[in-house]
């Protein structure tokens, strides 16, 4: 990703970014791919065809949000690389939670989570447990169920 980074995203939920979607991979990163779609999804053919790249900067940040039904089903995947991240999950003011999403790992957010609960990448020096996580820039590949599934029975 040759581009500039964004300020601002079309929702407003993401700052400094970049974006893209990615329909084919190269040889060995469609044998990658492949395998983190069958580990998701069970299969490669319950995901969107479209793979999701997003490029966080360093300074950038996701604030909370929850996905559009509009765009993909009910599981929403990703694939954390170049650095660690604190992911928040909240359902109010007084009920959240700080994940720790380590670099080179996969999370899966899906029903309740991904439906009653806002999800948002907190900015570049967070704690999590007493730990100091210094996110630095962060890639995500993410990959996503389709619009008509709404409901994963065990994800």
């Amino acid at each position: 990703m040759r581009r500039k980074y964004n300020s601002g995203h079309w929702d407003g939920a993401i700052v400094s970014y970049r974006e893209m979607e990615k329909l084919e991979w190269n040889g060995a990163n469609t044998t990658i791919m492949s395998k983190f779609e069958e580990h998701v999804f069970g299969s490669t053919s319950n995901g969107l065809s479209a793979t999701h790249v997003l490029d966080l900067h360093e300074d950038g940040y996701i604030k909370p949000h929850i996905d559009s039904i509009k765009f993909c089903g009910a599981l929403v995947s990703g694939l954390s690389l170049l650095s660690d991240a604190v992911m928040r999950l909240k359902l109010d003011e007084s009920n959240y939670a700080d994940v720790l999403i380590p670099r080179l790992s996969v999370y899966i957010m899906s029903n309740d989570i991904r439906y009653k609960y806002t999800h948002e990448i907190l900015p570049n020096v967070a704690s999590i447990s007493g730990r100091e996580v210094n996110r630095t820039r962060r890639i995500t590949v993410m990959k996503r169920s389709r619009e008509s599934d709404h409901s994963i029975s065990n994800p």
